[in-house]
């Protein structure tokens, strides 16, 4: 009892703001002579294995620096993803390459025991689970998810999951994981920046069914059989981003979830979305996206909305009436805003300071600690919302809309955030609720109907619906803009069409990395409480955040090119990484005596900007990036991402409160 105690002790306090202050690198493991695609460390974390481009896998002592243990696998190609099998004694372990191959390897004789070639495609990512003893599952960028059994009677493999049912012939799955308190739920990571949360059981089950039933093998024209029962998937995915796919499709800007992991206690999903952020997704507390597909007229209650019947008078956030975008009505009077604490006034000040020196970034960050302290006061939210939307960073002016919301929801005689809000509607393409918006913001606040902010926005609005109507024609009838097919080949069902329909968004989102380069990039809870976030980056840097703030705290350098693989040791402060190098790197708490060494990226923000620029730049420009040579329109000036620059603003939005 007593050392279940201490172990429970450890793994509580295991990762601290101390510890994280002091990480750097403990040494360097050797043995490898290719990339390093791949980390896993087994159960009681005294054992590493990685795999690599070499084809071998090399099993560490990791606390020792020791290589116990290098075996060809028997792949022929770049190796992805490597596990150890459950309950084996650690001595089986899984690996997926590139060959389109699943091998199993008893670690014992050294032997390559069982090797699968189901897959046509590029094995990506390996999953286990502990409740499902002598099983394992595979994801491919043949778009299949499938599920192996090893038992003696068995070893085959079957499909679990095919995407291409749904997603067309092109879809790639990149990555899975199985939920470490219920091994039921499944998540899957693909092309494209929808998430998908699959019920093993409700899906075997409705297998099971389907072969027990007498008119299994009768079907007719009118009576399709669904692959996945009613219930068994739910999609995440970040709000904005399904507006702004076209617009990365046309920069070539890929979007693909490169990793998925559960949090420790199995409530948060955590997801690497390849050209763009991270995102976190609280699966117990849902949230339905703020601007999800907002139907351009807004119905009542009970009617329909894009295909979906509407149960109440609120739809993404936003309450719509009949004739469309509705703030609550009358005329506007200042409520009293709940004074502050003095220490978080302080904090305030300190942001909105920073803001006057337009320093975004520094300023969000201040806010976000005042927000996590004060999580009902409206005007921290506004002032954010307000920096969010002079950064103009992926995503930031979605974020500053989720802020303005909830400014509103808070105190509904919120001037600036209603302001803001509408001009966020217009930065996210929604021009015909930015206008409602507008209209609405004047009949509640008339004397700022003629301020110039308000005339800057007007001027705007009409500039793009104007522009917009030359087209219309060309685009009725073709649905909404993320549904829609361009061949065959990438048709999307109507089964998930209306999965995509149900998704649900986005908790927190953390910025600063840069993931378009590599498909196998890893982010990672740190810490047995999953207090912080980590992963890997372009620039050869892999990056730190406190998970409630979103805050950048470190960024160390893990890598000469790219940090692709971030895996936290069971129970201690202790992080293996991995990437281009042939090597792993293992960092822990260096002692308070030692000078901490060249690896410390002191300057975040301009690390941050950087790789905000780099997620921007022309695809070519990247590569020849990564080749050495300097691009000037890259390494310079402001990081905008792709919105334009605000209009004059005037007296509503310039300022924070």
């Amino acid at each position: 009892m007593q050392e279940r105690g201490a172990l429970g002790f450890e793994r509580h306090y295991h990762v601290t703001d101390p510890f994280i202050r002091r990480l750097g690198l403990e040494a360097e493991l050797q043995g490898h002579s290719g990339c390093v695609n791949c980390l896993e460390w087994n159960e009681k974390g005294d054992l590493l294995a990685s795999g690599s481009d070499d084809q071998h896998t090399i099993v560490w002592d990791p606390l020792h620096h020791k290589k116990l243990l290098s075996m060809h696998t028997g792949h022929t190609a770049n190796i992805f993803s490597v596990k150890f099998l459950p309950h084996s004694g650690d001595r089986i372990l899984i690996t997926g390459a590139a060959d389109s191959k699943v091998h199993v390897h008893d670690l014992t004789v050294k032997e390559t025991i069982h090797m699968f070639g189901d897959h046509t495609n590029r094995v990506k990512r390996i999953a286990t689970a502990p409740m499902w003893p002598n099983t394992f599952w595979s994801a491919a960028e043949d778009g299949l998810i499938r599920q192996y059994d090893l038992r003696e009677n068995s070893k085959r493999s079957e499909v679990l999951i095919d995407l291409t049912e749904y997603c067309g012939q092109l879809v790639e799955a990149k990555c899975l994981t199985v939920n470490p308190q219920d091994n039921n739920y499944l998540a899957v990571g693909a092309s494209g920046p929808f998430v998908r949360l699959y019920d093993i059981r409700m899906i075997h089950n409705h297998r099971k069914s389907m072969k027990q039933s007498p008119s299994a093998g009768v079907h007719t024209f009118c009576d399709r059989q669904k692959p996945l029962p009613d219930g068994a998937a739910q999609y995440y995915v970040a709000g904005h981003l399904p507006v702004k796919l076209p617009d990365y499709n046309n920069r070539l800007r890929v979007l693909v979830a490169t990793y998925v992991t559960f949090s420790p206690d199995g409530t948060e999903l955590l997801v690497n979305m390849g050209g763009e952020q991270v995102y976190l997704f609280d699966l117990t507390y849902k949230q339905r996206p703020y601007t999800f597909l907002l139907p351009k007229k807004c119905h009542t209650s009970g009617e329909v909305q894009n295909g979906k019947t509407s149960t109440n008078g609120v739809s993404n956030g936003i309450h719509l009436h009949s004739n469309g975008f509705r703030l609550s009505e009358g005329r506007a009077h200042v409520s009293p805003q709940v004074e502050l604490p003095p220490y978080l006034e302080r904090i305030k000040q300190q942001a909105n300071e920073a803001f006057a020196c337009q320093l975004w970034t520094q300023a969000i960050q201040l806010y976000s600690k005042a927000v996590q302290k004060a999580p009902n006061n409206a005007m921290l939210y506004g002032n954010r919302a307000a920096a969010y939307m002079k950064r103009k960073w992926d995503g930031d002016h979605y974020d500053a809309l989720r802020d303005c919301l909830k400014a509103i929801s808070l105190n509904p005689c919120h001037l600036k955030a209603h302001f803001r809000l509408a001009r966020c509607l217009f930065e996210l393409k929604y021009v015909a609720e930015a206008l409602e918006c507008l209209d609405d913001f004047k009949g509640k606040f008339p004397e700022q109907a003629h301020s110039s902010a308000c005339d800057a926005l007007d001027r705007d609005i009409n500039a793009a619906l104007f522009s917009k109507s030359d087209n219309a024609e060309d685009k009725k009838g073709s649905g909404p803009i993320r549904l829609r097919a361009t061949g065959r080949k990438d048709s999307i069902s109507e089964d998930e069409m209306v999965l995509r329909e149900r998704s649900y968004d986005y908790k927190f989102r953390y910025c600063g990395h840069c993931n378009t380069t590599t498909d196998i990039k890893e982010a990672n809870f740190f810490g047995s409480n999953a207090q912080y976030i980590v992963s890997g980056s372009d620039d050869g840097s892999f990056f730190i955040w406190e998970k409630e703030t979103t805050n950048l705290v470190r960024v160390l350098q893990g890598d000469e090119s790219i940090v692709n693989c971030l895996q936290p040791h069971p129970s201690y402060c202790f992080l293996a990484t991995s990437g281009i190098d042939p090597v792993v790197r293992l960092w822990n708490p260096r002692p308070e005596s030692e000078t901490l060494n060249g690896r410390v990226v002191v300057d975040m923000e301009g690390a941050s900007q950087a790789n905000q620029r780099r997620m921007n730049a022309d695809p070519l420009e990247v590569m020849l990036l990564n080749m050495g040579y300097r691009i000037t329109g890259l390494t310079s000036g402001g990081a905008g991402g792709s919105d334009d620059e605000d209009s004059s603003e005037g007296q509503v939005q310039c300022r924070p409160s």
